[in-house]
């Protein structure tokens, strides 16, 4: 696997490992006449720190040569050596709005995210006995994000990345405030992680973020589906060149998803129970997490479609069933 590609002049892939079965998350150094864009540099890891130093080091690359880090979103494989690099470079870490109010309920003080998230799993039926361990897990990605960076905010919009000018476009679903950076001339795009080759995009529901993430990805899929695209450069996985046709396939996928789960609930479950005969039970903690969350949001989906009902809505225990045709 190579570890570092040049595909232009201008753009370089960096594959920053992952303690994670992803294993990597691209970066890219986008060079201009002003110095580097730094795209995602990842997961805070010292191995993560490593592979930068290597990486700058053998390109001749000083940090007094890096002038932004800009980020498709706030998870912290994408935001987590934002930090590091702004520390040793003092330039600018550019996020959009709705992704820096992620951050403050993720990792800011009493880190809010994770009590919500603890209690909507228990009410979608997560057993009480594993909700101190995903408590654990959820803290573990502090020292991962840290030291946090002073963040600008990227508004929608025109973006210099290198010498071009991009348009960042807001593409929810994966992330609350997930941009894409799109240059129409180049036909080039940064798609972060709202389009992957091979893989699907993780589409999670989060208390107090969106109200319907799944729905509002499946619109900014078919509405960025359309753009005239000749090569995309991806969160994860390798650059490609089928754009479109990876969008229109994830539209199916989620389609289907949504059918195969309104298909198990001719009687009641809770989304775990759902999460389970969909995902399987082998699931690690961090596994479960997004599964759990991507579940509800299918569940969430169906509901605002009036295909499947709450069956008491004042209940602890939240249960879902078809509603009968």
């Amino acid at each position: 696997m190579n570890i570092v590609t040049e595909h232009t002049d201008e753009i370089t892939q960096v594959k920053v490992p992952l303690p994670f079965p992803l294993r990597w998350v691209n970066a890219y150094l986008v060079r201009g006449s002003n110095g580097y864009t730094v795209i995602d540099p990842g997961l805070h890891t010292p191995d993560a720190e490593a592979l930068w130093q290597q990486v700058l080091q053998e390109r001749g690359i000083g940090f007094e040569h890096v002038e932004q880090i800009v980020l498709t979103h706030h998870h912290p494989d994408h935001y987590g050596m934002a930090g590091w690099f702004q520390e040793r470079t003092g330039a600018p870490v550019l996020l959009s709005e709705t992704g820096l109010a992620q951050v403050q309920l993720l990792w800011g003080p009493e880190q809010p995210m994770s009590a919500l998230l603890l209690t909507l799993f228990a009410r979608h039926g997560f057993p009480e006995a594993g909700l101190i361990e995903m408590t654990k897990h959820m803290a573990s990605f502090v020292s991962l994000v840290s030291p946090q960076p002073q963040v600008t905010v990227l508004p929608e919009g025109p973006v210099r990345l290198g010498d071009r000018v991009y348009e960042a476009i807001e593409t929810p679903g994966h992330a609350a405030g997930h941009l894409i950076f799109y240059d129409a001339a180049a036909e080039v795009i940064f798609c972060g992680d709202h389009v992957l080759p091979q893989i699907s995009p993780n589409v999670s529901f989060l208390p107090q973020v969106e109200e319907n993430p799944l729905g509002a990805y499946l619109s900014s899929l078919q509405e960025i589906g359309r753009l005239p695209v000749k090569m995309a450069y991806p969160g994860h996985r390798e650059p490609w060149s089928g754009f479109g046709a990876r969008a229109e396939e994830l539209v199916r996928h989620h389609h289907e998803r949504l059918a195969l789960m309104e298909g198990q609930l001719s009687a009641p479950l809770s989304a775990y129970e759902v999460c389970r005969a969909t995902f399987g039970d082998r699931l690690s903690i961090h596994q479960m997490r997004f599964a759990l969350s991507e579940t509800i949001a299918h569940l969430i989906l169906l509901e605002s479609e009036g295909r499947i009902q709450q069956v008491d809505p004042a209940a602890e225990l939240i249960q879902y069933v078809a509603i009968s045709k």
